[in-house]
């Protein structure tokens, strides 16, 4: 069955974009199926799996908008080995325009409908506030990685993100939950780090994905040079790290659809 994962936090900076393109990565190194979504403005996630934002064709803005198929405008990734929906700063005028449009929470939904049964997992990398690009990818998942670093005021922006996650679920998908949370930029030295860290697990308990991403330079590097970090050093903790979450995501489905209803 096809995972749909939107990758989401309105908090800026704690590894979305970096989750989102190096697990995609590691999971078709697992030879799974993985299409990964751009639906942030910045259009981060695209130059990191090595395409030009400014050179596309056709965009997911240009999906949204009823412009173009998702089949038409999907990309194949070297060195990623995923398919890619490339997204640039057209995002911010798709976002405008289907504030007035009839189903504009569902645009996205509809246009996977076709396609996502060809993938194991679709990815979708969110910008960082919840707005109209954010509720499509929520009214179109089935699940929400949550990407977060463990400081001061993650909690509390976790608890927004959560109500969110309730609201959407309340009023247009029903089997939307959080998948999982992952702990980003994490510096086990970092005291502050260790109390946020138990207080996740005190709250949320398996729903925190065992994986830790570290604090790792090469993780850093690699969206410059166009490419997962499993490509740029597949040795590096931070590749490493991310081939190990791929690992538990994979075990943690086979569990669940082993477990009778």
């Amino acid at each position: 069955m096809t995972r749909i994962l939107a990758i989401a936090n309105q908090k800026g900076g704690v590894g979305k974009t970096t989750t989102a393109v190096n697990l995609a990565a590691s999971l078709a190194a697992t030879r799974r199926r993985v299409l990964l979504v751009d639906l942030d403005p910045q259009g981060n996630a695209t130059m990191g799996a090595g395409v030009d934002k400014r050179e596309l064709e056709l965009s997911s803005c240009d999906v949204l908008l009823g412009e173009a198929a998702a089949r038409d405008a999907i990309l194949r990734t070297d060195p990623g080995g995923f398919d890619l929906l490339p997204g640039n700063e057209d995002l911010t005028t798709a976002e405008v325009r289907l504030i007035n449009e009839f189903g504009r929470e569902t645009r996205l939904r509809a246009a996977l409908k076709d396609i996502a049964r060809e993938y194991d997992y679709v990815l979708i990398d969110c910008p960082p506030s919840i707005n109209m690009l954010t509720v499509n990818a929520l009214t179109a998942a089935t699940g929400v990685l949550i990407p977060m670093q463990c400081e001061y005021y993650a909690l509390e922006g976790l608890s927004a993100l959560v109500n969110t996650i309730e609201q959407i679920r309340s009023a247009v998908n029903p089997e939307l939950q959080v998948e999982g949370l992952l702990r980003t930029m994490f510096d086990p030295r970092n005291n502050l780090a260790n109390e946020v860290s138990s207080q996740l697990i005190l709250h949320f308990g398996d729903k925190v994905f065992r994986t830790v991403i570290p604090r790792n330079i090469r993780l850093a590097e690699a969206p410059s040079f166009g490419m997962p970090a499993l490509f740029h050093d597949k040795t590096s903790r931070g590749a490493l790290a991310y081939l190990a979450l791929a690992g538990e995501m994979i075990r943690r489905q086979a569990s669940a659809e082993a477990t009778p209803a």
